[in-house]
């Protein structure tokens, strides 16, 4: 089998693990699918082959989360979040393009810090809330969320930080970050294509980790929908603290 001559069983195991649990804390708190499986494979698997696995299933998840609420409800988070995926998409390509020429842990640091900072003043009872959207504040996070995702394959946090400074309703946040996510995905695939960590002996792998990725989303989301919107909200910022921390964990240690 092609996927044994890549890695082991035993890795392959493990992989095929790593992408239940990131299904499983996506299906809770709609994001993190990233970080927890970059976080996760990298262990014990090369960081480039781990950048590749993570991009057939969250791609393949946040279709699925963007569209669970139907076709127009998606078309209208589109609309009505046009700048940040623009800004985005722009600043995702730029990022991997320079994947290999620029240290990662630069643009971690820079995420890590400001995230883990929003996630920790909220998580000790100080409120950071926008009363409306701001077309300059969506062009900045878009801008940093779109190139460290080029760069890492993570983009969640600086947008849920965005959203949950909104106050966004769970059923509302959790359709925008599939959408948002979803066509980030697909930009990542694209990108990264390009940059060769997507290619014809990687491809499989990462395709193997969509249907563990799939159930682990299916049993979170049980969960998720008996959790009310201020709980919800504690568990986000308390997920968005953890992937700060691991932002800034990744970012000093390289």
């Amino acid at each position: 089998m092609a996927l044994f001559s890549l890695l082991p069983p035993q890795d392959l195991l493990l992989a095929l693990s790593v992408a239940f649990l990131a299904g499983w804390v996506k299906g809770i708190v709609g994001f993190a699918m990233p970080m927890v499986m970059v976080s996760g494979l990298s262990v014990f698997l090369p960081p480039e082959l781990a950048i590749a696995g993570l991009i057939l299933p969250t791609l393949v998840t946040n279709v699925f989360q963007a569209l669970g609420q139907g076709v127009p409800a998606a078309m209208s988070s589109v609309r009505e979040f046009r700048i940040f995926l623009i800004v985005g998409l722009v600043f995702l390509l730029a990022g991997a393009k320079l994947v290999t020429l620029v240290p990662t842990s630069t643009f971690l640091l820079m995420i890590g810090v400001p995230v883990t900072f929003f996630a920790l003043i909220q998580v000790l009872g100080v409120k950071l809330v926008l009363k409306e959207p701001s077309a300059r504040v969506e062009v900045l996070i878009g801008a940093v969320a779109g190139f460290v995702g080029g760069m890492s394959g993570i983009w969640g946090p600086p947008t849920v930080a965005y959203l949950t400074a909104l106050n966004t309703p769970k059923a509302v946040q959790m359709r925008v970050q599939g959408v948002i996510y979803g066509l980030g995905a697909i930009a990542l695939m694209v990108a990264h294509m390009g940059s060769g960590f997507l290619r014809a002996d990687t491809a499989p792998f990462s395709a193997a980790l969509i249907a563990p990725a799939v159930i682990g989303m299916w049993v979170g989301m049980q969960l998720q929908s008996r959790i009310d919107q201020a709980l919800f909200r504690k568990v986000t910022l308390v997920v968005l603290l953890a992937a700060g921390l691991n932002l800034l964990r990744r970012g000093l240690m390289g």
